[in-house]
């Protein structure tokens, strides 16, 4: 098979590992790729958000399958056109990326399924949303409706932030994103990633992860992207999990079905555990990141099958298989990071890892020139190791971590903290 990848972070590179570990794999391009990336596949310069670009390149280059990486460019409908085109796809259609791309639509298809969530307001004026918020106290969340770039969500603690919150949204601090806001009540309890594949019919569900969403350890400082994950994670047991597919899943699928809206590609699965119960959180409508590093590494090569299968309807006849494994992976990003920080700067000692089935330093935000690796975003790499134990993975992971020479990088030191304290 020919297969297009569409996106350049470590959630890309990951997929692309994964896929090229498959002997299905004749072919792989990346668009846009990243300087890991491009040792190991073809990198092309394409604007993943146009989807007749996208659709063009695919057939020129003989493309059998598209995996859409981002949520931007599923956000946008490029999973509508390829498929317009006769061209085979993972990742949903524009209306079912809704998932994502709306709050409130979440919101919306919860109630109509019945699937526990927090209870919560939605607000389109500033003054409304503002009263909500002094009427309800704090802790209490405050949302972005749309697609913020994984920013457009504030877990205020205290009365002063969840109003600041509401006037920057309002204000256009993330733009189009924030022009309708939704407010929710705080949930307390453990939060943990479900990853679940869908066909439009069937719904497999395909592991686990737990990420750190804070900067610094002990889970200080701004939020981030994400900082690490490990897979599987404990919160997130078998009886959880049964619940979350009969509760939570199932029924969002049902509604999406009865909407004629099918959900088609991975659906992530945000959720909050507290006492055995799950609630959902959010729904994202592509791999996390940098959850999927860690997924892919303990898949490995049935990765490509089970996305082949999801993107032509054939999930009813898939099973994955596990090992008794654990995953983790650490992020090394710019300093300064989520704030400002400098790109450009150069990466050395990446030539000299080891790298195999058990680790790999996927790269996220980097680039070539003239022969040295430099980066070129505030999440930088993914040093992403497995292992019998999740400690043994941790100290391949950290190991790979202290064979980096980059000291305008950083990383924090406690991932896994939860599992394996400190």
């Amino acid at each position: 098979m020919n297969i297009l990848i569409l996106g350049g972070g470590g959630r890309e590179h990951a997929l692309a590992w994964a896929t090229m570990q498959n002997p299905k794999c004749d072919k792989l391009i990346v668009a846009p790729g990243n300087a890991g990336i491009a040792a190991i596949a073809e990198c092309a310069r394409l604007d993943i958000l146009d989807g007749t670009a996208v659709t063009e390149f695919a057939g020129d280059n003989a493309i059998d399958l598209v995996i859409v990486g981002p949520e931007a460019p599923l956000a946008a409908g490029v999973a509508d056109d390829l498929r317009a085109a006769g061209i085979l796809v993972f990742g949903p259609s524009k209306a079912a990326a809704r998932l994502e791309a709306s709050k409130a639509f979440t919101k919306e298809i919860c109630d109509a399924a019945g699937a526990p969530t927090a209870a919560y307001a939605r607000f389109t004026d500033a003054a409304a949303a503002r009263a909500h918020v002094e009427r309800e106290g704090a802790p209490i969340v405050i949302k972005a409706d749309g697609l913020a770039a994984g920013k457009g969500v504030i877990v205020a603690m205290d009365l002063e932030t969840a109003l600041a919150a509401v006037d920057d949204m309002f204000s256009g601090e993330f733009g189009a994103a924030g022009a309708e806001v939704v407010i929710e009540a705080f949930m307390t309890g453990e939060e943990a990633s479900f990853f679940v594949l869908c066909d439009g019919e069937a719904a497999l569900p395909i592991g686990t992860a737990q990420d750190h969403k804070r900067a610094f350890d002990g889970d200080a400082g701004p939020n981030t992207g994400g900082m690490g994950a490990y897979s599987p994670a404990p919160v997130l047991s078998d009886e959880v999990a049964a619940k979350t597919m009969e509760r939570i899943v199932k029924p969002t699928l049902a509604e999406m079905v009865r909407r004629g809206t099918p959900y088609q590609g991975v659906l992530y699965v945000g959720l909050m555990i507290e006492d055995g119960e799950p609630r959902l959180v959010e729904y994202n409508v592509r791999f996390g990141d940098p959850e999927c590093q860690v997924l892919m590494l303990r898949l490995g090569a049935q990765a490509l099958d089970l996305i082949h299968a999801a993107a032509e309807g054939r999930l009813a006849e898939m099973k994955v298989n596990w090992a008794e494994d654990h995953a983790i992976t650490v992020v090394m990003a710019a300093e300064g990071y989520p704030g400002a920080y400098e790109k450009g700067t150069e990466i050395r000692g990446l030539d000299e890892l080891v790298e195999s089935s058990f680790e790999m330093c996927f790269h996220a935000g980097t680039i070539a020139d003239k022969g040295r690796i430099l980066a070129s975003g505030g999440r930088v790499l993914n040093a992403t190791a497995r292992g019998p134990s999740l400690s043994e993975a941790r100290e391949r992971a950290y190991a790979m971590i202290d064979a980096i020479d980059w000291p305008e990088g950083f990383c924090r030191r406690d991932i896994g903290w939860r599992v394996l304290g400190g």
